[in-house]
């Protein structure tokens, strides 16, 4: 089979873990070719995505150089990516130590960062009846995550979580922060999120000045319109 982008990404137009990965792809310089699935007709559920991703979520990632290698979970593709296509180690690092602590942030948006977000948006706008005590309690969660961010940024000399400088340790954060600080916290206990926690803004703001950071979210509006 032939293939003109050496990736293929199922992914979804407004999903933030779709774009994580694309962002990577994006650092990297790597071609690849975007197929965007309708949730709305549950194509996430069906094939020809279910056949490579059993769990029926995006993104998945098909390597065509790579014997039509497939990969899903965000994360798991960063590090696949890293380890396989980052030679100048330009968004990873090396040391042993700093690796484990690499990984501890990748668990960290994993389990802490995009559940409680994704549900502060589920609460917020899609659920069928207003529960506003599940609101707030993803609301806070969503400012909680922010705070342990911010605190261990204010001690940062380098302002970045690891091993001095941006990785994709950093870069995995950025889809869903932009959810929270655009909207979740937007009106939340005064907003403001920039004054409550500057060092996780300043460094938000950081990576969303970078060139791929830039053309991702360009993509993003034009497929609003």
């Amino acid at each position: 089979m032939s293939h003109g982008k050496q990736f293929t990404l199922y992914t979804h137009n407004g999903g933030p873990n779709g774009w994580k990965v694309a962002l990577l792809l994006e650092e990297l310089g790597l071609s690849y070719e975007s197929i965007y699935l309708d949730f709305q007709k549950n194509e996430q559920k069906q094939s020809p995505h279910v056949d490579y991703n059993p769990n029926g979520r995006i993104p998945t990632l098909i390597d065509h150089k790579n014997g039509d290698f497939v990969l899903w979970e965000s994360n798991a593709i960063l590090i696949y990516l890293v380890d396989k296509y980052d030679t100048e180690k330009r968004l990873t690092v090396t040391d042993e130590k700093e690796k484990h602590i690499l990984n501890q942030w990748l668990f960290f948006q994993a389990s802490g960062q995009g559940p409680y977000f994704g549900q502060a948006f589920w609460f917020l706008f899609y659920h069928p009846e207003k529960v506003p005590s599940a609101v707030e309690r993803y609301q806070k969660e969503t400012a909680r995550v922010i705070g342990v961010l911010d605190g261990v940024l204010a001690k940062s000399p380098s302002g970045w979580l690891v091993g001095g400088k941006f990785t994709i340790a950093d870069l995995a954060f950025l889809t869903w922060n932009r959810g929270a600080v655009n909207v979740i916290l937007k009106d939340f206990e005064g907003g403001e999120v920039a004054k409550k926690y500057p060092a996780f803004y300043a460094w938000h703001e950081k990576i969303s000045a970078r060139d791929a950071s830039k053309k991702i979210f360009a993509v993003q509006e034009s497929l609003k319109k």
